[in-house]
């Protein structure tokens, strides 16, 4: 099983008998290392059902997956393989009763929250909402409630005051909902160890082996979720792998802390930890800058990266006018790497910020350089009207007391239904305590509503239970995808979109969208796709209303974008763990990155850790590439009216490049390599015309 694997790797997948920590470096193959293992415990005994991989996305589970598949085939549909949140899910859904949550609870997206916190706080400001969800958000992260967050504000601090409170309220109507958010995917299945000695017992004895990917993004509430699920504090010997890299934790503004990672020798004495420096992705000069940027911060495990690939092209720094000529350049870059390298592919390159809305200028540069591109981090499959339409009926059939899908399917499309028959709807389920769907049918509806009303309100619910009916029966690709063509049929849903489209083309648009999530739903009522939420495997045939009670996990729709041949825009922070061949970090200015330091609220300690993490931030950029490496920065870039000067990040200078540093114009390189071309062109014609 170790074929391959260099003498550090081998050392970290043989280690099986305690806790251990895989420092992994950037492109240092952690996840060879992490699928190795899994396949050295299913050889050691371990049955593959006891082992869990631990991810922080459905892409990445997917990856793992799919890798363990070419190690130990048909025994890697038995692993668990998911995020931190499809193993929460799993956790509430089987023994979420001894919380009070059904196993048909909805998971609400971060849409749903802003709504149902706007309402609780009383503001139609989305601003305001928004600052309550990020709040409270990491409120949860770090284990607190409406309660302990109320007893920890300082005295003065309205916003927090009023922040928890509006936390109380909203968890209030979670649970009158039976709803979740994600933070809850974790913090519930935290508190379902920690308070049902019977539940922690069982899920300690189900796990044989808990591996985490990414260790450095955990929050203290994942942290304490995995202990109690390795046994802490009764087995200092806990048989767990986490797997991880200081100098690359970016998250800590949503609750990620390396405090964890300080924490593991201390919780688990006999902690074993395993450096992986070989890198395998990137030449040496460009782990020489990464090593060089990185050097300033402290470690808390020390190591330095190498290649075995040799010291490879020089990093360029290369300077603009303002961000319009950086854009210019960026193009003339990868026209003339095109020409000169032997990565011509447009999939080689990636044009990666800071921030989201830099890369206005290079679209519009790459565009009228005629250069296919794809951005990123954009609008989410499932982000889309259209498809949260859909999961919000897919969600009531599956839990009945989630008003806020009640009030969407009703409404989309709209079925004569006015606002005033669902305001005097939600105020008597107010009344009676009852949720609006159960309140439907009450018997003194027809008192407190217009018979018209009630009529209408009553169509919606026995069509509502004949489709949970029908969906709960449906299994199998075939029969799912004619289910849901006659549902959208029934529903006149196609209608719909076009009624509410002045653009025809924009409507089609919107339909194929709806056409391909139903192929989406189908082929995973079928088996055929393994499900990266860890809900399907290939053997298992699913109904519809299997899969519709876990649709709000899932974050693509395919991975189709993938084989796309385009140049990527991405920001630093969607850039993880991904690599091109050819990567350029644009707008490296003071105050991009790092970026605002000088807003910083706090004491001179928190900026430090601030700086520091935006250092660990230009590192990942830096690591991304594989072959070469272009830093730019613009002299000037737009504040706002103003044309503000700029100055070059303090991270150039610390890549301390030097000897390895050539400052470039491409646009003088593409210039004369046309004129070679020109040259060569016209010889050939010369030697034409004299034979």
């Amino acid at each position: 099983m170790s074929a391959g694997l260099n003498v550090s790797q081998q050392e970290a997948v043989n280690y099986l008998h305690g806790p251990c920590l895989v420092l992994a470096g950037a492109g240092s193959g952690k996840t060879r290392v992490i699928t190795h293992k899994i396949a050295r415990l299913i050889q050691a005994g371990c049955e593959p059902k006891r082992i869990a991989a631990i991810t922080f996305t459905n892409k990445a589970a997917a990856e793992m997956r799919e890798r363990a598949k070419g190690l130990i085939g048909k025994a890697a549909k038995d692993v668990i393989i998911c995020t931190f949140h499809a193993l929460g899910v799993r956790m509430l859904r089987e023994d979420g009763a001894a919380l009070g949550l059904k196993a048909q609870f909805s998971i609400l997206d971060s849409d749903d929250v802003l709504a149902l916190l706007k309402d609780c706080g009383g503001t139609t400001d989305a601003a305001v909402a928004r600052q309550w969800q990020w709040t409270i958000s990491l409120w949860k992260n770090q284990g607190l409630n409406a309660d302990t967050a109320l007893a920890q504000c300082t005295v003065g601090n309205d916003e927090h005051r009023s922040a928890a409170m509006v936390m109380k309220l909203y968890q209030e109507r979670l649970t009158a909902y039976q709803s979740v958010d994600f933070d809850d995917l974790i913090g519930l299945p935290l508190k379902l160890l920690q308070n049902h000695p019977e539940v922690r017992e069982k899920w300690q004895k189900a796990l044989g082996h808990v591996l985490v990917d990414e260790y450095q993004d955990t929050n203290a509430t994942q942290y304490e979720l995995l202990k109690l699920l390795v046994g802490w504090p009764d087995r200092p010997d806990a048989r767990f792998t986490a797997v991880g890299d200081d100098d690359q934790s970016i998250y800590g503004w949503r609750g990620a802390t390396l405090d964890n990672l300080r924490k593991l020798p201390v919780d688990f004495p006999s902690l074993k930890v395993i450096k992986l420096e070989q890198n395998y992705r990137s030449t040496g000069t460009i782990l020489e800058a990464a090593n060089n940027v990185i050097g300033p911060n402290p470690k808390l495990f020390p190591k330095k990266l190498w290649s075995a690939l040799g010291d490879g092209e020089p990093v360029r720094v290369v300077d603009a006018d303002n961000e319009e000529h950086e854009a210019e350049r960026v193009v003339a870059r990868i026209q003339s790497l095109r020409a000169n390298s032997a990565h011509k592919e447009f999939k080689d390159f990636a044009v990666l910020y800071r921030a989201n809305h830099q890369s206005r200028l290079l679209e519009t540069a790459l565009r009228r350089a005629q250069i296919p591109y794809k951005v990123s981090g954009g609008t989410s499959f499932f982000d889309r009207a259209e498809i949260k339409d859909l999961c919000a009926w897919f969600r009531l059939l599956a839990n009945q007391d989630d008003d806020p899908a009640f009030l969407r399917a009703i409404t989309s499309p709209k079925r004569g239904i006015g606002h005033t028959t669902l305001q005097q709807l939600g105020e008597f389920a107010g009344k009676y305590k009852i949720s609006m769907f159960e309140a439907l049918f009450s018997a003194s509806l027809p008192a407190a509503l217009p018979k018209r009303a009630v009529d209408g309100l009553h169509e919606f619910g026995r069509y509502l239970n004949d489709l949970e009916f029908r969906a709960k029966s449906t299994t199998g690709a075939e029969a799912a995808k004619e289910f849901l063509a006659n549902w959208l049929k029934d529903i006149h849903f196609e209608k719909y979109l076009y009624d509410s489209e002045e653009s025809e083309k924009i409507a089609a648009a919107r339909w194929t969208n709806v056409l391909e999530f139903c192929d989406w739903m189908a082929q995973r009522c079928g088996g055929t796709i393994d499900d990266t939420a860890g809900v399907t495997t290939q053997s298992e045939i699913r109904s519809v209303l299997e899969i519709a009670q876990n649709v709000a996990l899932l974050s693509t729709i395919s991975e189709r974008e993938q084989d796309q041949n385009v140049v990527t825009l991405s920001t630093l922070h969607a850039s993880k763990g991904l690599e091109w061949p050819h990567v350029m970090l644009v707008g490296v200015t003071e105050g991009m990155l790092p970026f605002r330091v000088e807003d910083a609220e706090g004491d001179s300690e928190g900026l430090l850790q601030r700086i520091q993490e935006e250092r660990r931030l230009m590192y990942v950029g830096i690591t991304r590439a594989q072959r070469s490496l272009a830093v730019s920065w613009p002299k000037k870039r737009k504040k706002g009216r103003d044309i503000v000067a700029t100055s070059p990040s303090r991270f150039i200078k610390e890549m301390a490049l030097d000897k390895a540093t050539v400052k470039e114009d491409p646009r003088e390189k593409l210039k004369a390599l046309r004129a070679e071309f020109a040259k060569k062109a016209a010889a050939s014609a010369a030697s034409k015309a004299q034979h």
